[in-house]
């Protein structure tokens, strides 16, 4: 069955207000593909009618499964593999270098299941010590979170990015899945978080990944959510984007840095002030 435009809308509207992605027209395909199994939960096939038992409800918890089933999760070990070495490479030896035996912090902002936080623990193993670092991973859906925290992932996912070498240096096997080693997740910690609201405690950060998150807001939320990352940030610390983001025209507090094939950007001394 076609999705109602009147039902389309209501999705719509519930989802940027919960959490700023916009769903333009021409996205019903995606909101029915991904409510259908919770349709088929309450014993339905018909996406239509399970909205409308959800708006005539109106529950906290059926607002929020509409919600999480509609923010995207996305995500690989590694992802697009540049901000990864920029880091290693440049940022986290400056950083070292200007704070002798600091703890060093990173928040990994709508980080999903938990793949990139964890890709950042394998990346500063042979910079830092898991003492010398904090890695927050945080994420809107809730039940992203608590797969994130457990650290077990399948065969399937691993293969999206893990190099055999760090397979079997930084996981165990467990059954048919893989865990997370123990000293990865000494350094990382997980929590719910929305980027519409305060930034996350355990700052002031570092380094700040926000990747592939900009590109589904509009201009005026863009603007909102760089403000909020620039209250969590230490003066100089670093923000990395999407390969397609950018702060350039959205948010003058950012000075943008050139790396090799990247580029990353360096909280202004004057927004830092």
């Amino acid at each position: 069955m076609t999705l109602a435009p009147d039902t389309f809308a209501w999705v719509a509207d519930l989802v940027r207000r919960r959490s700023a992605i916009q769903l333009e027209a021409g996205k019903e395909y995606l909101v029915e593909s991904r409510l259908m199994p919770l349709a088929r939960a309450t014993g339905s096939m018909d996406v239509d009618a399970y909205v409308r038992g959800v708006r005539q409800v109106a529950s906290p918890a059926s607002l929020e499964a509409v919600v999480e089933a509609l923010t995207t999760n996305e995500t690989s070990w590694f992802r697009d593999a540049q901000p990864f070495t920029t880091l290693s490479r440049h940022i986290v030896p400056e950083l070292l270098a200007q704070r002798p035996g600091a703890v060093l912090k990173i928040w990994s902002a709508a980080c999903s299941s938990g793949q990139e936080p964890y890709s950042i623990a394998m990346t500063l193993e042979d910079l830092v010590t898991t003492r010398r670092v904090q890695i927050l991973g945080t994420d809107l859906n809730q039940k992203m979170v608590d797969r994130a925290r457990a650290g077990r992932y399948n065969q399937l996912e691993v293969n999206r990015g893990v190099p055999a070498p760090m397979l079997v240096k930084h996981f165990t096997r467990q059954g048919a899945d893989w865990e997370v080693a123990a000293a990865l997740r000494a350094a990382t910690t997980f929590a719910r978080h929305n980027l519409l609201e305060a930034p996350p405690g355990g700052g002031p950060f570092d380094v700040v990944f926000l990747r592939n998150v900009l590109i589904y807001f509009d201009l005026a939320t863009k603007r909102d959510v760089l403000r909020r990352v620039s209250q969590a940030i230490r003066p100089g610390g670093y923000l990395l984007l999407g390969a397609a983001e950018t702060t350039i025209g959205i948010d003058d507090g950012w000075e943008r840095v050139s790396h090799e094939r990247g580029s990353v950007y360096r909280l202004a001394a004057r927004r830092a002030a």
